[in-house]
């Protein structure tokens, strides 16, 4: 008897549909490119030309990779995909700018059970669009098809950024100083960080719902769970060229008091007045329907705060101008302070290095 022949495509992996999902890409990827790319789109490696760095004393590379996490769910349960590209490169690009340097070019990895050709390209363009929104550009990438180990519908994806920044510019814990002023850059919501608590809270069984509409959020919950995460990254930059900026903050997970701790010295403390800022109405939403402590919510979501820069007192006007050029909201929301014997903060500081933040009095109506 003779035996059927196997195929890749019967073993659950199409190639005509991964290459049909490269052509529709293509034109996203193209459109986010500096003139630094060396090549064309389509090799094995991206190339950059970093010629410029020679102009630096000291030239340093930054790296930084994240994901979008479960935020993807909502992505597919509502079937749109053109918005957790932006927050892939808000979440890479926003660390990098952190110590200063500038995002150069950025990769992504997008793992599929079935390759769907529209959906792919529906994804890489929001990518794409972020790192034109960043002034970086998207190289190369993978996708990667995982029958068997993922349902047809189902995909993660994950991105790598390089930035450089010359070392006497880089930013961080030793240039800062008491005295120092705390400026917020507001969120467009919860970003890419909470979604398991959120969703926990607002999507289920007896749960409001992803087509419940809110009328305190004036739209769904869907369409406030998937509102893409702000990329700061040039308002950084320019923060940077205008003002004399010590350190930022990239408010991810573990909310502000863990994330601003980290960028200070273990001999410094921050303290950041909630009565400057009202937390937008999904932490509300969230908090109330779920019952989440207010403790829990701030060790948890970026509670309307995306972006912290710590300034020198004589730049806090020059860099809220900036800002304000840019039609970024931002406010003074604290202080820098010497830190008192034994003061432990509100939060450790992500990653367990750092200076002590407390989140003191209550946040405005």
């Amino acid at each position: 008897m003779t035996q059927q022949r196997a195929t890749y495509a019967q073993a659950g992996v199409d190639v005509e549909s991964g290459e049909r999902a490269v052509e529709l890409m293509r034109a996203s990827i193209v459109a986010s490119s500096r003139p630094e790319v060396v090549g064309d789109f389509g090799g094995f490696a991206g190339l950059f030309d970093i010629s410029a760095a020679k102009s630096m004393r000291k030239p340093l590379l930054a790296t930084s990779t994240d994901g979008v996490g479960t935020k993807i769910a909502v992505a597919r349960a509502l079937d749109i995909h053109h918005t957790v590209g932006l927050d892939l490169v808000a979440m890479v690009v926003d660390d990098l700018v952190v110590c200063g340097a500038e995002p150069l070019f950025m990769t992504d990895y997008i793992a599929v059970g079935s390759v769907n050709p529209d959906r792919i390209a529906s994804i890489v363009s929001g990518i794409a669009r972020g790192c034109e929104r960043a002034g970086c550009s998207l190289v190369g990438g993978e996708t990667a098809e995982h029958p068997g180990l993922m349902a047809p519908d189902e995909y993660d994806i994950a991105g790598a950024g390089t930035g450089i920044v010359d070392s006497d510019n880089v930013l961080g814990p030793d240039r800062v100083n008491a005295g120092d002023i705390v400026i917020a850059m507001k969120s467009s919501g919860l970003h890419s960080n909470g979604y398991s608590l959120a969703r926990h809270v607002l999507v289920g069984d007896g749960k409001l719902g992803l087509d419940a509409h809110v009328d305190a959020l004036g739209r769904t919950v869907g369409e406030e769970l998937l509102e893409p995460t702000y990329i700061y990254a040039l308002d950084a930059l320019a923060l940077i060229s205008g003002s004399r900026v010590n350190a930022f903050s990239h408010v991810t997970g573990g909310g502000i008091a863990a994330n601003l701790a980290r960028v200070l010295p273990e001999t410094l403390a921050a303290d950041v007045r909630r009565n400057t800022w009202a937390p937008a109405e999904i932490f509300n939403v969230i908090c109330s329907e779920g019952n989440v402590p207010q403790l829990e919510a701030e060790k948890t979501f970026n509670m309307g705060i995306g972006m912290l820069a710590v300034v020198g007192k004589d730049s806090v006007d020059a860099a809220l101008e900036i800002l304000g050029q840019r039609r970024v909201d931002a406010w003074v929301c604290g202080s820098v302070r010497d830190r008192t014997a034994g003061e432990r903060g509100d939060y450790p500081a992500k990653g367990g290095i750092g200076g002590a933040v407390n989140l003191v009095g209550t946040y405005e109506n």
